[in-house]
């Protein structure tokens, strides 16, 4: 059996844990530090932080294409090095103007690395253990929103000083763009006479620059639908949980402790469900695991209490942990070996939509009503989310898949 762990994969997968570390550092910080520096409402907090939601998404329509014709190291060295330089923007943004900017301009960026850096994770890995190692991969996603939300609302309450993390985001982006600077990249699609170049790659897969499917994995079109409505659940529980546990419940580091618990339980599931992965039974994690998420959100919605906050963070880490690396399969899986970037892609732009949407609606909802009424709003989608993959996504998937 090759082995799962190489030095490539080892590097990319920790250079993925620096993306999130640093990106989940000031995630649950960013309603707090709206509110205290710029006196913003809820509404506009939920407009202005789903805006780097809208730039990732363009992004990633055509970060899946330049990752699959272009060269990867040069395309991953540069999007995650701006990725990084955008969080010394965040000590410039004096105005509530020029910090939407700046927080719209970041999704660019982060969108493009998270497809490279995947993509890349999957290129170094051996063929007969991808399964697996997509699952692995996505722990250092885990462990990264793990720690980087308790650190940074600790130092929030022990500092109160957001410039001082927004260095740290900083420095961490920094270190993964070295440590990916040293990773021996896999060479392209190779031909009898060489390598592909870009056009070549285009004409011989039968795709143009304006079609569709270089930008969107077609194929996947209803598997992307149902992960897009199981996202905006966690969109909404994401973005507000650190304000609702202040001022509903009165824990002022509930937030911290629910991503630690969310985490943990992410992690477990993954190691958990690896066996099934490598055995093949991509459905049936899939299954299991939207079938715990939905009942996490239904006791978030259910119980406004501390039972209720962190009975959705063990269940959702659980269904989660095994749900996410089965539905990247699903992704991977519907598409051929030169088309890995577009794939991810798909599964990212998917992913992202959700929660963009989710930031957006429960934002607009806890205006005009309260939390209540956008965790409601949070579980019924997440809820026909979970009835679509049931009802049809499971026989799409299965009359399509290639592998």
């Amino acid at each position: 059996m090759p082995k799962l762990w190489n030095a490539n994969y080892t590097k990319v997968w920790t250079a993925n844990f620096m993306i999130f570390f640093s990106f989940m550092l000031v995630m649950p910080l960013l309603p707090l530090y709206m509110t205290e520096e710029f006196g913003a409402g809820k509404h506009t907090i939920g407009v202005v932080l789903s805006g780097y939601t809208v730039t990732a998404l363009f992004a990633r329509l055509f970060s899946g294409y330049i990752v699959d014709t272009f060269n990867r190291r040069t395309v991953l060295l540069l999007s995650y090095g701006l990725f990084a330089c955008f969080f010394l923007g965040y000590l410039i943004g004096g105005s509530m103007i020029l910090f939407a900017i700046v927080r719209t301009m970041h999704g660019a960026p982060f969108g493009t690395t998270t497809v490279a850096n995947s993509t890349v994770a999957i290129d170094v890995l051996p063929s007969v253990r991808r399964a697996e190692g997509i699952g692995y991969y996505g722990l250092a996603n885990n462990l990264g929103t793990a720690i980087s939300p308790t650190i940074g609302l600790f130092l929030y309450e022990a500092v109160g000083n957001f410039q001082i993390i927004f260095l740290l985001s900083f420095f961490m982006a920094a270190l993964g763009v070295f440590i990916n600077y040293t990773v021996s990249f896999p060479e392209k699609t190779k031909t009898g006479t060489g390598t592909l170049t870009g056009t070549e790659l285009a004409t011989k897969t039968g795709a143009g620059l304006m079609r569709l499917d270089r930008f969107f994995l077609v194929k996947s079109w209803s598997v992307g639908l149902m992960l897009a409505a199981l996202a905006f659940p966690y969109g909404v529980i994401s973005t507000y949980i650190a304000i609702y546990a202040k001022e509903q419940l009165g824990l002022t580091k509930g937030a911290g402790a629910y991503f630690l618990v969310l985490s943990v339980c992410l992690m477990l599931s993954r190691l958990t469900g690896g066996k099934s992965l490598r055995q093949g039974k991509v459905i049936h994690n899939a299954a299991i695991g939207m079938s715990i998420s939905v009942f996490g959100y239904l006791c978030f919605a259910s119980f406004h209490n501390f039972f209720g906050v962190f009975a959705n963070a063990v269940l959702l880490g659980l269904g989660n942990g095994h749900m996410m690396p089965a539905v990247q399969n699903m992704f991977v899986n519907l598409a051929p070996h030169n088309r890995r970037g577009t794939a991810n892609a798909s599964f990212l732009t998917s992913w992202d939509l959700g929660v963009g949407l989710g930031v957006l609606v429960g934002g607009i909802a806890v205006e005009l009503c309260d939390y209540y009424a956008a965790f409601w709003t949070a579980f019924v989608m997440n809820a026909l989310g979970v009835a679509f993959f049931f009802a049809y996504v499971k026989k799409h998937y299965n009359l399509n898949k290639l592998y």
